[in-house]
Parts: structure tokens; C-alpha cells; sequence
């Protein structure tokens, strides 16, 4: 992995790597370095399959992109999509991510936790997508994961009238799916990663994949998948096992 400026990398577990977004000065904002150091995280995590926990430190997720470097970008820079090319990678990770919310997460910090399997939350996170009040528009996912995140009423008032989500409301439409005191947060995704590494890796890897795949692409992908997961050894294992467990 290329030497992070920008991001603090804890791997304190073999299952499990958990990614801090560390440009407290800017409130943790996305520039092109940042966005660098996580496709080498990607890279990373394709090679070697591990669970992603995304945060943000000094009590901010990631205010969006840099502003700084998005007023000198043109026209090109946006058919590259510098943002959204790397959020659809973080999506399309072998195994779930999950993003811990702490304090703000807005415009491309939004779309990041967007592209996450998981949204957890802290008391104080806010959430949502103010770019049209800067003269552009949420292009890095926004405009269409979040309507299969939350509906189409509540992804345009957050997308076309700036409504940022608190913590509770976030839950309340299951943008996130906990809320915990900022001191708990890390532990909470430490056990939401507990609760996924139990399962079968593979069995994780497969039912992401059949989870996404187009819709016209069903039943054919799951019987595929689930033809790999019959003839695997884990596949005996755990089913003996729990039919060892009810004879007890």
C-alpha cells in the first residue's frame, strides 16, 4: 500500500481493516491524495478480502470534497469522475463495508457512506448533500443510491432542497441502522464486524454479489452462486455442526 497521508489504517484484526479519514484541518474533507489512498485500499482489499470499517477523525466523518480543489476543476475532471469511480469500487469491495458516521458527513462524504454496505451512527452525525447550493450536483452516487436508500420523496428534498438528516431521522428512514454515543462508535462497528465474520466468507462474498446483480440477471446468478456454496467444504461443516448443536 502507497505510504497515507490522509488516512490512519488500524489492522488489529486478520478479518477486518478499519480506515480512519485523517484531514482533521479541512474537517476531513476528499481530495485527490485521499481519493489515491483509498484506491490503494481498495487494491488491497481485493487481493486480500478483509471486512472495511470507513470513520472519520476528530469527530467528523468527511465534510465532502475539497472545495478548494473543486473550483479549479473543469469539465474533464468531471467526465473523469475522480470520486465517483472510487465510491463505485468501494461498493463493489469482495466483502461488506461498513461506515461509522461521526458528526458531519456531507456532499462526498455523504456519497461515500452511501457506498457502504452498513451506515452506523453516531449522536451527532448529520447527513446529507448541499451541493446544488455550490452550483453542482451530487454526482459521485448520490443522485442514485440514495433514492434506493431512502425513496425518491426524501432523496430529492435532501438532494434539490439541502435537508440535512440528523442522527435520529437518519434512523428513522434506515439510512442507518444504529445510532450510539461518538464514544461508542468504534465499538459498535467492531461488533458489527463480529456479527459478519462469523458468517462463511465465501457464503459473504457470494451473497454481496447475487445481492447486486441486475435484476434481469435472477435466478440464474443465485443458482450459480449457490451451486459454488453446495460443493464447498464450509458448507458440510456448518451444517453439521448445527445439527450437532440441536441434539443437545
Amino acid at each position: 500500500m502507497t505510504e497515507q497521508t490522509t488516512l490512519l489504517t488500524a489492522v488489529d484484526r486478520a478479518d477486518r481493516l478499519h480506515v480512519r479519514l485523517n484531514r482533521p484541518d479541512v474537517r476531513n474533507a476528499i481530495d485527490e491524495r485521499m481519493v489515491a489512498e483509498l484506491h490503494a485500499v481498495c487494491e488491497e482489499l481485493e487481493a486480500s478480502p478483509r471486512i472495511l470499517i470507513l470513520s472519520g477523525a476528530g469527530g467528523v466523518f468527511a465534510s465532502g470534497a475539497d472545495i478548494a480543489e473543486l473550483l479549479e476543476r473543469g469539465s474533464a475532471d468531471a467526465l473523469a469522475g475522480i470520486n465517483s469511480a472510487l465510491f463505485v469500487r468501494i461498493a463493489a469491495l469482495p466483502l461488506p463495508v461498513i461506515a461509522a458516521i461521526d458528526g458531519w458527513a456531507l456532499g462526498g462524504g455523504a456519497e461515500l457512506a452511501y457506498a457502504a454496505d452498513f451506515r452506523i451512527a453516531s449522536s451527532t452525525a448529520r447527513i446529507g448533500n448541499p451541493e446544488t447550493s455550490l452550483g453542482i450536483l451530487a454526482a459521485a452516487g448520490a443522485s442514485w443510491r440514495l433514492a434506493e436508500l431512502v425513496g425518491e420523496p426524501l432523496a430529492k428534498e435532501i438532494l434539490l432542497a439541502g435537508r440535512i438528516l440528523t442522527a435520529d431521522e437518519a434512523l428513522a428512514v434506515r439510512l442507518v441502522t444504529e445510532v450510539h454515543p461518538p464514544e461508542g462508535l468504534d465499538a459498535a462497528a467492531d461488533a458489527l464486524a463480529d456479527r459478519l465474520a462469523s458468517q462463511d466468507p465465501q457464503a459473504l462474498r457470494l451473497t454481496k454479489q447475487v445481492f447486486h446483480a441486475a435484476r434481469g440477471a435472477h435466478p440464474i446468478v443465485d443458482n450459480e452462486a449457490q451451486a459454488i456454496l453446495f460443493e464447498a467444504p464450509a458448507k458440510r461443516d456448518r451444517m453439521m455442526a448445527f445439527l450437532e448443536r440441536k441434539k443437545r
